[in-house]
């Protein structure tokens, strides 16, 4: 059986996308999948041609591959449409998001998701992500997109807005990634955990996060996390040894409850932890100020040698990842169901949070596609954080579909990290100056002429 059309738009991103084709070609309903490789960078396509071709070789599937540099052709009668492109670069853009803000005293660790960073980057990126939903309803208009593009929540509000009829889901791997995290944290098999998480993008929590019993019941893990920390004995190291992961902790004993994205995410969406004038609270919590430049260099240093050994390389090894999108593209594909968590429009399923926003839940898929889950109301004391976020998000995607620059800025003077370091003459001013700095990255009813002054 000829397996589904896979259309990944932003292949250049080699490292991930071997990463879902290595899941994907490893499902039998999938292995016979027809791939549609799209970049505008004709070298990264290659490369990443190349990785996909010896992904098939090594697992012996009759995957055919295509590239292309035309986005319609790519997406001409497929079935899922997988998106993970980054508008602007590390050069010039993330560059100008830190080094801008910089002059003003407000610092940031990654500068993806809120904050003025998280609003650039959103105004550099929907107006593409809309382009794409365009020509999804000329050549497939029934297929899912799956959409690993930040600032998550705003483009998944953004997509919903304007083109109602995508089928779309955000998708991150914060909730399973966490959840492996605090296994490891309690000296627990994940298998062992069970958990249920809701809330936005990067600001959803854990509702429930237990443990199951020899005699099949469950206890909640909450009190050993926090004993553990009190006790110095969690977090335990991880992966990035610039980042200890006390933020979150600290938060989990304030609110009760744990968030599903890293410390360093978390520190920059609220006033409490990244302040000028306090760099005891930088040293006390581990924030890693400047963390997603530092990542990015490392990135493209890592990529320039592996890219070498894939040329070489007969086979490549493949290894799953904890992605959601392989279970996806086969519960859609093949009716066996899964369940995902996956950044949605919010049509009453967070009942303490606006309608229209866009909300991390728990979500069914089968044939039917994405069945989001009902969660209900949030503890209070969360609700009201992830609506600070929200304000921003909100004032951003008005912005963007009534293409007004007034908006910006009030998305701005919403955000609380800035709000907390700045005032409001300096939010204009820092506005102007990332817009004109940004220039023909952003739209046109965006953009500022260098040292212009709006009124």
């Amino acid at each position: 059986m000829t397996g589904p059309k896979i259309a990944f738009i932003g292949a250049g991103s080699t490292v991930f996308m071997k990463n879902i084709v290595g899941d994907a070609l490893q499902r039998p309903a999938l292995a016979g999948a027809r791939l549609a490789l799209m970049d505008p960078n004709t070298e990264r396509l290659e490369e990443s041609a190349i990785v996909a071709n010896k992904l098939a070789t090594t697992l012996g599937v009759p995957t055919k591959v295509t590239t292309t540099t035309s986005q319609r052709a790519a997406l001409d009668g497929a079935d899922f449409v997988v998106v993970a492109f980054q508008i602007g670069g590390y050069e010039p853009c993330t560059v100008t998001d830190f080094e801008v803000p910089k002059k003003y005293g407000l610092r940031h660790t990654i500068a993806d998701t809120l904050g003025v960073g998280g609003i650039m980057r959103a105004l550099r990126t929907v107006p593409h992500l809309w382009k794409l939903c365009d020509d999804m309803l000329a050549v497939c208009p029934h297929a899912i997109m799956l959409q690993y593009v930040n600032p998550m929540a705003i483009n998944t509000w953004a997509i919903a807005e304007k083109y109602p009829a995508i089928r779309q889901v955000g998708l991150c791997h914060s909730v399973q990634g966490t959840a492996e995290e605090l296994a490891k944290d309690l000296d627990l098999p994940i298998e062992r955990i069970r958990y249920r998480s809701a809330g936005i993008n990067h600001m959803a929590f854990y509702l429930n996060f237990e443990g199951a019993m020899e005699d099949g019941s469950y206890r909640d893990l909450y009190p050993d996390l926090i004993k553990a920390y009190r006790e110095g004995r969690a977090p335990k190291p991880g992966w990035n040894p610039r980042c200890p992961n006390k933020v979150r902790y600290e938060m989990l004993t304030r609110v009760g409850y744990f968030v599903t994205e890293s410390s360093e995410h978390f520190a920059e969406y609220t006033p409490w932890f990244i302040k000028r004038d306090r760099p005891d609270l930088i040293e006390k919590y581990g924030i890693p100020l400047d963390e997603y430049p530092k990542r990015c260099i490392e990135q493209v240093e890592r990529w320039n040698s592996e890219a070498e050994e894939y040329r070489k390389a007969d086979t490549i090894e493949v290894a799953a990842s904890r992605e959601y999108a392989s279970s996806i593209m086969n519960s859609a594909w093949t009716g066996e169901p899964s369940v995902i968590y996956g950044n949605v429009r919010n049509n009453g399923y967070i009942t303490s949070l606006p309608e229209g926003c866009a909300v991390e839940v728990p979500c069914l898929v089968d044939r039917n596609g994405i069945q989001p889950t009902h969660v209900g109301a949030l503890p209070p004391q969360l609700a009201a954080m992830m609506r600070t976020n929200i304000n921003v998000q909100e004032l951003t995607v008005a912005a963007l579909m009534e293409e007004s620059r007034e908006h910006i800025y009030h998305a701005a003077m919403m955000d609380p990290h800035t709000a907390a370091e700045l005032d409001l003459d300096q939010i204009w001013q820092l506005v102007d100056d990332l817009l004109a700095a940004h220039g023909e990255w952003l739209p046109p009813w965006a953009r500022v002429e260098r040292k212009q002054r709006v009124a």
